[in-house]
């Protein structure tokens, strides 16, 4: 069977190379041979992964690639090694990006994280960047009108929903698509980025270029939002560090970010 969908992320020494060892292991595990597995890494970084995992890894049918960093965002910008590893070629139908720091926890299935037309993600767990102005800022700076929609934040309380704004660390979405201008939807992302990343007056961006450009990104490409359950990107810490994960509901994933989160 041919894989329908391409899992990439990011396998950078030293310490997101480990991780991702075990997020390729959960993969195969999980998802079997549904998907083809990638690992991207910095160019600069590529001599430095160990041998070890690059053994491991490729017993999981998984591929190390590079990918070029030097004059992509000026200056440096680690998270934007998402979207620049979102930009390589790939040749499934879907790809799906996952932070390093996830694990896949019980069977999945591609179809349950795919849309046709759609960036598949979840909403962030909190928003931590930009008040009402910044928000009208940064859609006036790439040209767009602030959506009418509102959405509930994965870990918001109250009823109050908030201007869409999702977490960057999964989602999916169609390879072949393009926008009426002829962009794929990772040009589009990066060209909205870089329009933020040199805007003077937009303010904080960094380290949250990525996640503030995302939502802007899927409506400037002409793709939707696929809203996925909280079951397939269940987010560890904050509000939840330390509780146990919920007996009456499936989760199939866990971002749980730091060692130290998963273990307790």
């Amino acid at each position: 069977m041919t894989p329908k969908l391409t899992v990439f992320f990011i396998v950078e020494p030293p310490e997101y190379e480990l991780m991702a060892c075990y997020l390729a292991a959960s993969l195969r595990e999980q998802f079997g041979d549904q998907v083809a597995l990638v690992g991207y890494c910095p160019d600069i970084k590529l001599d430095q992964v160990s041998p070890n995992v690059k053994e491991v890894l490729h017993r999981m049918g998984c591929e190390v690639r590079p990918f070029v960093v030097e004059g992509r965002f000026s200056p440096a910008y680690p998270h934007g090694n998402k979207i620049l590893a979102t930009m390589e070629p790939r040749d499934t139908e879907y790809s799906a990006f996952f932070d390093s720091d996830i694990l896949c926890l019980r069977p999945n299935r591609v179809e349950s994280i795919i849309m046709e037309g759609s960036v598949s993600l979840t909403p962030a767990a909190s928003m931590n960047w930009g008040k009402t102005d910044d928000w009208t800022l940064i859609y006036a700076a790439c040209g767009m009108e602030i959506p009418e929609e509102r959405i509930k934040l994965m870990r918001q309380s109250g009823k109050r929903q908030r201007i869409p704004y999702f977490s960057s660390g999964l989602f999916t979405f169609p390879e072949q698509y393009r926008s009426p201008d002829g962009r794929s939807f990772p040009q589009v992302w990066m060209d909205v980025a870089q329009t933020l990343d040199a805007h003077p007056d937009v303010p904080g961006k960094r380290p949250y270029l990525d996640q503030i450009s995302l939502p802007l990104a899927i409506q400037q490409s002409g793709l939707k939002w696929n809203i996925l359950p909280e079951e397939q990107h269940f987010i560890l810490g904050g509000k939840l560090r330390g509780d146990a994960l919920p007996q009456d509901r499936e989760i199939f994933t866990v971002h749980y970010r730091r060692a130290r989160v998963l273990k307790e």
